[in-house]
Order: C-alpha cells, then structure tokens, then sequence
C-alpha cells in the first residue's frame, strides 16, 4: 500500500453500531461487564478505549510495525522505555538531543541508578568504547533536534543487535513519511506524536511502536500501570492528524527546501543546519534511510551574538514565536533558553548547540511569505 493511502486509511474501520466512517470518541471511563472476572472486553479505561486502540493500530501502520501504543506525551512515552531497565543499567545515548529527554534521563532516571552516557553518533562505532555488560538500551535521535545530525540507524541496528541491545530511535523530526526505523532494525520507535503526527498543535500526545510481542507485553504493563495514557479526543485528534500527514509533509518538505536555501545565500546568515545539503556530514546517509529532508533546520547569524538573535526571534511576523514542532504553521525558537534549557550551558556549547542558535519548524504556508518574513526580520 502507498503511503497516502496507508496513512489515510491506518487504524480505522467503520464503527460497527453505526457506520461511522471515523472513529467515534468513547468519552467513558469504564465498560459494563457480564460477569466478575469473565470479561474479555474493554474494561477500564487507563487499560483500553476503543478510540485509543484505533489510534495504536494506525501508529502501528503507518511505522511497518506489529504494535502501537499511545502515551499522554512523547516525554511519557520515552519514560515508559527507561522504565524497562533495573538500577545499575546503563544506557548509550545521542549527546545531540531533545532538551526534555536530556532532563528526563539526568534529573530522574539517574537518581534511581540508571547511568547514561552521552556520544555523538555520526559514526556509528562512537558507540562501541562505551558497551560493557551493564549495557542494555542505545537511543539516538534523527535527524537531531537541533542540530539535524544524522545517525545511521541500520548500523546501528547492527551494533545493538551484536551486543544484544536494544535500539531505540526517536523519529519526531522525520515522522513516518519520511523515514521509519523498524525497517532498518530499530527495536522501538518512539514519536512525539504531538508535532508531525497531530500537525495542528492543538494536542499533547506521544507513542511507542514496535515488533516484538513480548516487548510489547511489557510496555503495555508499565502503560496501564503507571497511567500515562491519552484521552479519548486527543487520539481522535491524532487519528485525524495522520490522515493529512503525507499532504502536509509533501509541503514542510518543499518549503524547508526553498528556505534552507534562501538562508544559506543570505548575506547575514552564518551557517544553517539541514540534512538535504549536500555537503552534511552525513548526507549520504540521509538520502539512503529518508525519503526527503523534512521542514526542520537550524541557523546562525554572522553577527554571532545573542542580542542580535534574540532581535531577529522578535521580528517575525509570520514564524510565531513558540516552543513545538511540525504543526501547519511555521515557528521560530531559541533553542537555547527556549526547548533545551534544561540542558546546562557547557554542555550545549560542548556539543555545538550555541546561544545564538535559531530554530525553524517551516510549516505549510506559502513559501513566499515565509522568505519574506524572514528576509524582513534578518535585516
């Protein structure tokens, strides 16, 4: 099946009462039962609603995976993942990462033991000097937020199956339509559902997919036991996100084109960040595990100090001014004091993330207003 088709189609048959051709919103928390203990149904809904079980098989879909599952943010659902490890494991992580997953694996998995270490993954062996027997979970981003590094994920796949790891790979930026990780051996895809997949920024919302039954048996345990499941109207809202991804991707992706190339000419742009160049370090890569280049990217001014990026975020007029990603709008935001604050300030300098980086999530408006404001707002 094509993608447009897939995604439009994922997860959804006609309701069985009415013929509805959406799924319809089961607004309950609990499901009436024959008999104690007898049930084989739905029975409450931390464990299961109709809405959300659709919305997991369309997650399923459209990633070429067995299982789905929907978590009430992507932060929830990466915690779900690290809360497959026991004190004293350890963890191989990209050091170029979403400032929340940073936070979430310092500020309180360390506490309980679990160690992270962090590596560039633009080569894939970087990994290798840090696998020892504690060793069980490699999570990669990319492309990179907000870097747009790339990690190659097919090797490794290969390195984690070696070792008997599991590989984790954070598919936000790229969304399905442009890249999926299972195919490439991955063992769990996770996305903030809540950019790309929604794509209107009206819903908080994150999921798991995967292959293995049995890892699925285990994060379905800590989903219905830990409880950070979405309602039923945000998965209706995803439901009907997924069905324009392909629409909506087909432009971020041809608008991302055109502005990443309108910046790297402008005379007051320093260097831009966006994995379709051909000279990215790990182009190659790029073009051989996605399907385009997405509308993510990042940029410097020659004019290097912060009050004159800080200058430029506040001139948009178009770009808001916001945290998030992927939705129909375009956005601009300061990484730095903005979506990766929380990483401290060596370490964003360490791994390249400057405090006068610019972020661009380019959404679907029309190309030309979209240079032009940020023609206007450069100067």
């Amino acid at each position: 099946m094509k993608l447009g088709t897939k995604f439009i189609h994922a997860g959804v048959e006609p309701d069985p009462t009415t013929g509805a051709i959406m799924t319809p919103i089961y607004q309950t928390s609990t499901y009436v039962q024959q008999a104690p203990a007898q049930h084989k149904g739905y029975e409450y809904a931390r464990s299961q609603n109709p809405t959300r079980t659709a919305l997991e098989s369309a997650y399923a879909a459209i990633e070429n995976g067995a299982f789905g599952l929907a978590f009430s943010s992507g932060v929830a659902a990466t915690d779900a993942v690290i809360k497959l490890l026991s004190p004293g494991d350890e963890v191989i992580a990209i050091n170029d990462m979403y400032g929340g997953t940073y936070r979430l694996f310092t500020k309180i998995f360390e506490k309980f033991g679990i160690r992270f270490h962090y590596v560039s993954m633009q080569e894939a062996d970087n990994v290798r000097p840090l696998i020892n027997e504690k060793t069980k979970l490699i999570w990669t981003e990319t492309p990179t937020n907000p870097l747009m590094n790339i990690a190659d994920i097919e090797a490794l796949a290969n390195i984690a199956k070696e070792h008997k790891l599991l590989l984790v790979v954070d598919n936000t930026f790229a969304s399905p339509y442009l890249q999926n990780p299972l195919d490439l051996g991955a063992d769990i895809v996770m996305h903030s559902a809540t950019k790309y997949l929604g794509g209107h920024s009206d819903v908080i919302q994150g999921c798991l997919v995967m292959n293995d039954p049995a890892l699925r048996e285990q994060l379905y345990f800590i989903q219905k036991s830990c409880g950070a499941v979405p309602g039923p109207q945000d998965c209706f809202l995803v439901l009907r996100g997924i069905k324009t991804l392909h629409v909506r991707m087909q432009r971020h992706c041809e608008n991302g084109e055109r502005i990443a190339h309108f910046l790297r000419q402008h005379p007051k742009v320093g260097r831009v960040y966006w994995c379709g160049f051909e000279d990215h370090p790990n182009y190659a890569i790029a073009k051989k595990q996605m399907r385009g280049f997405g509308g993510m990217m990042s940029f410097t001014l020659k004019d290097d100090r912060i009050e004159e990026a800080k200058r430029v975020l506040s001139s948009t007029k178009v770009f808001a001014l916001a945290e998030s990603l992927g939705g129909v709008e375009s956005l601009i935001n300061h990484p730095a004091s903005m979506t990766h604050a929380s990483i401290p300030r060596e370490e964003r300098i360490k791994n390249g993330l400057g405090d006068s980086l610019i972020r661009l999530s380019v959404g679907i408006e029309d190309v030309d207003d979209l240079i032009d404001d940020l023609n206007a707002a450069i100067g």
